[in-house]
């Protein structure tokens, strides 16, 4: 075994791998060597090492949860919850291993076993574990029990700052903007809190402000996707509608179900006339939820750029039988009256159409179009 697998390996490690080598027997020689290992950060080595360990004998616990770690430090969830779960089932209900367990699973979207496992006395065991909660319930649509849950964690753990940010994101959801500007301010360098701040600057219209609030967020969490599309949006009010359509996608890649953040991707392609791509967003979101209307209404609008009025009258009927108030499906369906002769009634319809809220921090297409000569009436 190469015994410099690191260039920070320890000495302590060194040391441990040799004797290793001239006694590959030794159960307990290994077990430490695994540790400090683990501990040096080299991970192959570890798991090398507790695999020379399970060829001769049964994993202790304390390897076991090794396995977990390791597979934890690797974002190998799936393998992570195999070894926590197993010690978990044999009785081992200590507070690290119930985070462990819980957090490999929310990763795994299993949010709700996850929620199950975060009791009172499993909160205290991270300060990962008060945000993961108010995530978890975020996740569930628990949003009343969330924020109430919320009210109680803030008394206990007054400066954490990931669980404001968390619960600063769940207001927002729950559409209640003071509070989340409340527990935003408390969040501190929180990337969560300062894409909150964003999303209630752009919602102000300060959109300067707004662009360094989701920077700042994105330099501390790169796959922060409420950063990556407030921030798209905000570069598409600035009129720089390339690089804020690679910032929607960009996040609504990483939200990957979120159907707004596709919607949102969408309209700014849309805008940017690049109508390939729109499809290709409005699609994904389609195939997400076949039910959604606003999937329909951008694809009508598009079938109409396109020639294709019998796709796009099938398509706007879809989008308003789902919802009467969607954006796409009265944005298609003024421009069919247009088509028509029937002006008048098209223009009102358009104007209804762009004061609707969509994208996911209730920005209308409409303020998101500012700055641009070739918005939805082109």
């Amino acid at each position: 075994m190469d015994t410099d697998t690191t260039p920070q390996t320890s000495a302590r490690l060194g040391r441990l791998l040799r004797f290793a080598e001239q006694d590959p027997a030794n159960l307990n020689l290994l077990s430490e060597a695994a540790i400090a290992a683990y501990e040096d950060r080299a991970f192959d080595t570890a798991a090398s090492l507790i695999e020379r360990h399970a060829a001769q004998a049964p994993l202790p616990p304390r390897l076991t949860n090794l396995v977990g770690l390791i597979a934890l430090s690797r974002n190998r969830f799936s393998e992570a919850i195999t070894a926590f779960q197993q010690l978990h089932d044999q009785g081992n209900s200590a507070p690290p291993l119930r985070f462990n367990l819980a957090w490999s699973k929310a990763m795994t979207d299993a949010y709700q076993e996850a929620l199950d496992l975060l009791d009172d006395e499993t909160l205290s065991a991270s300060p990962s574990a008060p945000a993961l909660k108010i995530q978890m319930m975020h996740h569930l649509g628990l949003y009343d029990e969330g924020l109430a849950c919320g009210q109680q964690l803030v008394e206990r753990f007054p400066d954490n700052e990931a669980l404001m940010g968390s619960l600063a994101t769940l207001s927002l959801d729950a559409e209640q903007p003071e509070l989340a500007q409340a527990y935003a301010e408390r969040a501190g360098q929180n990337p969560e809190g300062s894409a909150a701040l964003g999303i209630l600057a752009l919602g102000e219209q300060d959109v300067g402000r707004s662009l360094a609030l989701f920077d700042q967020a994105i330099a501390k969490q790169p796959g922060n996707p409420r950063a990556w599309v407030g921030k798209g949006l905000s570069l598409l009010i600035l009129g720089n509608g390339v690089a804020g359509a690679e910032a929607i996608d960009r996040g609504a890649e990483i939200f990957d179900t979120h159907l707004g953040s596709w919607i949102a991707s969408g309209w700014a392609h849309f805008v940017n006339g690049d109508y390939k791509k729109a499809r290709a967003s409005f699609e994904r979101a389609l195939a997400t939820d076949p039910n959604f209307s606003e999937s329909h209404g951008g694809l009508a609008v598009l079938d109409i750029m396109e020639g294709k009025l019998d796709d796009a009258r099938r398509n706007s009927e879809i989008a308003l039988r789902l919802d009467k108030k969607c954006f796409g499906g009265a944005l298609a369906k003024s421009l069919l009256l247009e088509r028509s002769g029937h002006s008048q009634m098209a223009q009102k319809v358009r104007d209804i159409a762009l004061s609707i809220p969509v994208g996911p921090n209730g920005q209308t297409i409409a303020q998101a179009l500012v700055g641009f000569n070739n918005g939805l009436r082109k």
